[in-house]
């Protein structure tokens, strides 16, 4: 078979229900609007586990962190875990990563052949929370909400220079591609870090919501003492109490992130415009990591099941899957076995020890019956957090805290906890059954505090003498760019001109 080019366009952060089907109308988002309409709409995405480094590692392996050992951002993606860049490699694709994916250790490339750009995060044990020490802060890289009070405008940030470098990188390897040295067929990943916070804006995006309607929350804060157990213990890690947040805060922040989703979808665009003027056709995933709750509820960034942090837009266009909104709830860690699937490379070696599914049969017209599984054991947890989601029900459970259950259909702010409602009482034992036989939550807990325990020695014992860093260096063979005196002109001009002869 041929096997097709693959583009995945991944942001970091975005709110899968500002993505109902596609971009929501009121947002400034043209290419995303437009790659919607050719696209399979995946409405009820949701995230391994709802934070950057496990979710990004449960969207490459298609496992969940109980599985691949990524419990939080600072754990390490071990060597031996294969992604789709390493079943795609093993086939005969060129892999190729642009940007963020937060891997920690120092496999640094997980199968990829090439990064252009090195991490923006650390790639180090440094961020390790410790359950040892309920309700500790680690000040100097915990999240707290410095990011909403110090939203507002700038023209250049850290993290748009690392999204502009990001793109222009991917725009050049999709040049450098079409010049046709290269005969096999690629994956090429961009990832990008916005939306995610900080809150700040270029000028031109933020102009855009200016007169915005959707810069308050739909869901005003809730009373601390009135807040489930693991919404307060996430308002702790974000120290709340030392901040007083205004309205205008809130609304400035709110605005700064609709910006941002411009902005990505101007470096989106960016690369889908190279790809079209240089006559490339490639499957095309969009997807983000988690989701931010953006103040619903009185609550900032991820770190929860609610829909804000835990859903995600997914969006898939490929040959043969007709454009349609499918509501049926599937998975980031789907992602993987829906790429083999459509570059006809089988996973069958390690399909007994991975989670995730072919969303191909579901595009094409096959109910799917297998509920979502989520996970979460990171900063803001005391233990491990489980969830799932079936039909329009989602369950969660914590060996801490009570359960919940929440009917998405009748509730979709998940308002109203059902687990102690007797006429639920049927729907919460099934799914209490089924959490049950899919995770041992003490076992779950013990291995998660091994892994702390043993991440703490390593990371202060490698920070004692020499420093040697694990975080990517994008090396560029400058000899080997442009023209040198081993090369021959003629060639080189011809071999670098795309297209040829016009």
């Amino acid at each position: 078979m041929t096997r097709p080019n693959i583009l995945i366009l991944m942001v970091d952060q975005l709110n899968g229900t500002l993505f109902p089907d596609g971009p929501a109308d009121w947002l400034h988002a043209p290419n995303l609007k437009a790659l919607a309409a050719r696209s399979v709409r995946f409405a009820n995405a949701y995230t391994g586990s709802p934070l950057c480094a496990p979710g990004r590692a449960s969207f490459m392996s298609g496992s969940l962190p109980s599985r691949h050992r990524v419990y939080d951002n600072a754990a390490e993606f071990t060597s031996d875990i294969p992604t789709f860049a390493h079943h795609l490699r093993r086939a005969g694709y060129e892999t190729c990563l642009s940007g963020k994916m937060h891997f920690v250790g120092p496999d640094q490339l997980h199968g990829f052949e090439s990064r252009l750009t090195t991490d923006i995060y650390p790639a180090d044990f440094g961020w390790t929370p410790d359950y040892r020490k309920p309700g500790e802060r680690i000040d100097w890289w915990y999240h707290n909400l410095g990011s909403v009070t110090g939203a507002g405008v700038a023209e250049i940030t850290n993290q748009m220079e690392y999204d502009d470098d990001v793109a222009h990188q991917a725009c050049q390897k999709i040049y450098d591609l079409s010049r046709g040295a290269d005969a096999r067929p690629w994956c090429l990943t961009v990832s990008f870090t916005h939306p995610h916070d900080p809150y700040v804006a270029r000028r031109k995006y933020w102009d855009l919501y200016e007169d915005c309607e959707h810069l308050d929350p739909e869901i005003p804060a809730i009373p601390y003492d009135e807040q489930d157990a693991h919404s307060k213990r996430l308002m702790d890690s974000c120290d709340w109490r030392a901040f007083d947040i205004t309205k205008d805060q809130i609304r400035r922040a709110r605005r700064g992130y609709f910006s941002n989703i411009s902005y990505i979808d101007d470096k989106i665009g960016e690369v889908l415009q190279v790809l079209k003027d240089t006559r490339q056709e490639a499957v095309i995933l969009f997807v983000s990591d988690h989701g931010d709750m953006l103040g619903d509820r009185g609550l900032w960034f991820k770190m929860s099941f609610f829909e804000g942090s835990s859903r995600v837009p997914m969006m898939l266009a490929a040959p043969g899957l007709s454009p349609a909104r499918i509501e049926t709830p599937v998975s980031t860690i789907d992602a993987t076995p829906t790429l083999c699937d459509l570059a006809g490379v089988s996973m069958e070696e390690v399909m007994p020890w991975t989670d995730g599914e072919s969303l191909v049969p579901l595009a094409s017209g096959t109910p799917r019956t297998s509920p979502v599984a989520i996970e979460y054991a990171a900063e803001g947890s005391w233990a491990p957090l489980v969830c799932l989601r079936e039909g329009h029900f989602k369950y969660t459970a914590c060996g801490l805290d009570p359960e919940q259950l929440f009917d998405l259909s009748s509730d979709p702010h998940e308002r109203r906890n059902l687990a102690h409602e007797p006429s639920h009482a049927s729907t919460l034992a099934a799914f209490r059954a089924q959490a049950e036989a899919r995770w041992d939550l003490g076992r779950f807990d013990a291995a998660v505090r091994e892994s702390q325990a043993r991440r703490w020695v390593v990371y202060e014992a490698l920070r004692n003498g020499a420093y040697f860093p694990w975080d990517f260096q994008p090396l560029q063979k400058a000899s080997e760019r442009y023209m040198r005196n081993h090369m021959d002109l003629n060639v080189l001009e011809e071999n670098k001109r795309f297209p040829r002869g016009e």
